[in-house]
């Protein structure tokens, strides 16, 4: 599923234009992604949780020249699922 197939699911169940609905899919990414890059967590009940995890220093390598590569330490966003959505079969 891609963000068009979600604004075809708005119009289809709500009647409003896709202009509309797009705006509004937009605006609910927009504002997660602000949330997230804020360190906040974002909740949706029966759906999951995301949030951001701060990401440990390491070593990797290069795989072209095998040389050992410094990796930075970072944020990194995680989604736990909710109970209903593990339960789907």
């Amino acid at each position: 599923m891609i963000k068009l197939d979600i604004i075809n699911e708005v119009v289809n169940k709500t009647g409003i234009t896709k202009t509309k609905a797009e705006l509004a899919v937009e605006t609910v990414f927009d504002s997660m992604k602000n949330a997230l890059a804020r360190g906040q967590r974002i909740e949706l009940r029966g759906f999951g949780v995301f949030n951001v995890r701060p990401r440990k220093t390491g070593i990797g390598r290069n795989p072209r020249t095998g040389a050992e590569v410094s990796i930075p330490p970072g944020k990194a966003v995680r989604f736990k699922p909710g109970k209903e959505l593990q339960s789907i079969d």
